[in-house]
């Protein structure tokens, strides 16, 4: 569960010395108690009455997504094709009293996201923000060796799903008055690497995309903005690493990549994805997000 900073938002005050120069039941202390209640309100909120739907939500940055929404106050539905994970991210959520709800989608086929997404705004009343998270990253060998089959697989859950998410999301957020929607995109949507082409060809494809749905959309007031993540430690990467035999070394090594010595976590990218989210971004569109660890700034 997300909890502020004890820095600027401590959950436990200590008036001992207030108590002393001023009485344990103060005007003063109370004003504080009721002034650091409104701030922890305020804080967990930033998404209150909004409903999203994020793909891919049953694991890894798109599990960390739904969770930090959530707690900031957005009922949140879940699409993806693993079941048990989704459904356990949902009850997970529901026990803590969120609103959220599951969906099996495979996002490569509009049938499915079309049914659903105009299932989640009658369940839950409308629609504001589409977390375009769903993504495989493929073979990694070079360009020559890849079939077409290879190929295609990877542009329709990584390119046609965001596609199909924005086409069919688009008419709900209209005449909700706006949204937001976030595509993940990648590093390898801003730069190039020696391996895994269909991915990288794929990450370029969503990050021009939010820019040419933002110019189209604007007027609607839904603003659409991409975020690029460094390596983030989740099953993709993971299963991205595992062929090297030796996983304590790969992480090593990948942690190397980025100047700040480390891959990053789920939550760095779901904290960006709340803010794009939220109000405080509503001048924000058309935007790229880079949260890499410095991988980008070389």
């Amino acid at each position: 569960m997300y909890t502020p900073n004890s820095t600027f938002f401590p959950t436990t005050l200590n008036y001992s010395v207030s108590e002393r120069r001023c009485g344990a039941n103060s005007p003063e202390i109370e004003r504080d108690a009721a002034a650091w209640h409104v701030l922890l309100q305020c804080d967990m909120n930033r998404l209150k009455g909004k409903v999203a739907i994020v793909t891919g939500g049953s694991l890894g940055i798109g599990r960390a997504c739904a969770i930090r929404m959530a707690e900031e106050g957005a009922a949140v539905a879940v699409f993806d094709v693993l079941g048990t994970a989704g459904e356990a991210v949902v009850a997970e959520l529901c026990g803590r009293g969120f609103p959220a709800r599951y969906w099996s989608v495979d996002v490569s086929k509009e049938s499915e996201m079309r049914i659903a997404i105009d299932a989640v705004n009658a369940h839950f009343g409308h629609l504001d923000i589409l977390v375009n998270n769903a993504g495989i990253a493929g073979p990694s060998k070079p360009t020559h060796e890849i079939t077409e089959a290879e190929w295609d697989r990877v542009q329709a859950i990584n390119v046609k799903g965001v596609f199909f998410g924005v086409k069919h999301a688009v008419p709900h957020m209209k005449h909700a008055g706006g949204g937001s929607i976030i595509n993940l995109s990648s590093i390898y949507g801003i730069v190039g690497a020696p391996d895994v082409p269909p991915y990288h060809a794929s990450k370029g494809a969503v990050r021009l995309m939010a820019k040419t749905d933002a110019l189209i959309y604007a007027p609607d007031r839904i603003r659409v903005n991409s975020i690029h993540p460094g390596f983030i430690w989740t099953p993709m990467v993971e299963g991205y690493l595992k062929p090297s035999g030796d996983m304590a070394a790969a992480r090593r090594a990948v942690d190397a990549l980025h100047p700040l010595g480390h891959m990053g976590d789920p939550d760095d990218i779901a904290m960006g994805v709340v803010y794009l989210a939220s109000d405080e971004a509503k001048f924000v569109t058309g935007a790229e997000l880079v949260i890499d660890g410095g991988y980008t700034a070389r």
